[in-house]
């Protein structure tokens, strides 16, 4: 009896793994993947769920990760592979968290609340500076290649956040920016009447030295490339021209069933947040307005336009070429 019920699992488990390569061989030779001339991996469809509710959040949505494979047998974390949580990568402090009450209405009184123990020194003969930063919706960052914040909310709702840290000029910031789903591996969430509806991204920073000085704030000069775009109804829309990675003629209307929808992968280089990492070739990040982003009415934002909307050196929110698409983007910039 012990045999046969041994038997019948491995059997299964056979079958289970030949079902999922005879998909996958399935989705690889449908014309629109065979038609794809990009340098992406495919997948089509939603993906497993593997963790459930990383961070729960009363009124936010849900926060899991799922895992799916490509047609070239890849396999791929949705929305991306974090540090969420990997306890030796450093939470940032609340600039605004309305999930944990830190509803702080000045930048004054979130600094009230700041512990200096969450300042990372990456040079002890360093300077201190401080980063203000809104991320639709989750973000991880490096300075000179040391994990130095990590967003507290990976979904919603909105929050803002404060990085600290030591360094000496000149060094590198390197960013991870995610814009989370709930229908994982397409990209999508219940939104505006369609069950299947395409999020969108945005990310805002301001770093500030010791004195309050401005010394480096979110532009088009900042560096950022995509790494997962999804969702793409028709693979035909997506183009490449050297590192551009372009879904700008891409259909955003999603729709009531996602099950079609393919999703477009790219490896993210493993050293991508170091300094001497060669980002020469990435595109410049594009600039948005808040009003693209849909910040008015976020107070997580709107409580703190003094910084992040300086009358003087106004910084601007930044993604990919398409910050509706493009889910998970990588960003660089080297402050001189």
């Amino acid at each position: 009896m012990k045999n046969i019920l041994i038997l019948l699992i491995v059997t299964l488990i056979i079958v289970s793994c030949a079902e999922r390569k005879s998909k996958s061989k399935e989705l690889a030779k449908t014309p629109q993947a065979t038609d794809y001339k990009g340098t992406a991996s495919i997948t089509q469809g939603i993906a497993s769920t593997i963790t459930e509710d990383i961070y729960s959040c009363e009124r936010g949505r849900k926060t899991d990760l799922g895992k799916i494979t490509s047609t070239d047998n890849k396999e791929w974390i949705v929305p991306a592979e974090t540090n969420y949580t990997n306890n030796d990568f450093p939470f940032a402090a609340d600039l605004f968290n309305s999930c944990e009450g830190k509803t702080y209405k000045t930048t004054q009184q979130a600094l009230s609340n700041y512990a200096d123990s969450h300042i990372i020194t990456i040079d002890t003969d360093g300077e201190l500076y401080t980063s203000y930063i809104f991320a639709d919706n989750y973000f991880e960052m490096y300075v000179n290649g040391i994990p130095v914040g990590k967003d507290k909310v990976a979904f919603t709702e909105f929050n803002s956040s404060i990085v600290k840290f030591k360094v000496k000029k000149p060094f590198t910031i390197a960013m991870k920016l995610v814009d989370w789903e709930e229908h994982l591996g397409v990209g999508c969430e219940a939104n505006r009447g369609k069950s299947f509806h395409a999020g969108d991204g945005g990310m805002v920073a301001v770093i500030k030295d010791a004195q309050d000085n401005i010394i480096a704030g979110t532009d088009e000069n900042w560096k950022a490339q995509t790494f997962y775009t999804a969702p793409i109804i028709n693979l035909g829309c997506a183009s490449e021209e050297g590192n551009y990675r372009y879904s700008k003629n891409c259909n955003t209307e999603g729709g009531q069933d996602g099950s079609s929808f393919y999703a477009l992968h790219w490896e993210l280089p493993p050293d991508w947040m170091k300094t001497d990492f060669d980002d020469s070739k990435w595109p410049n990040a594009t600039t948005y307005t808040n009003r693209t982003i849909g910040v008015d009415n976020k107070p997580a934002y709107t409580n703190f336009t003094s910084i992040f909307d300086d009358a003087e050196n106004d910084a601007q929110f930044i993604w990919s070429t398409n910050v509706v698409l493009d889910n998970e983007v990588l960003v660089r910039y080297i402050v001189k």
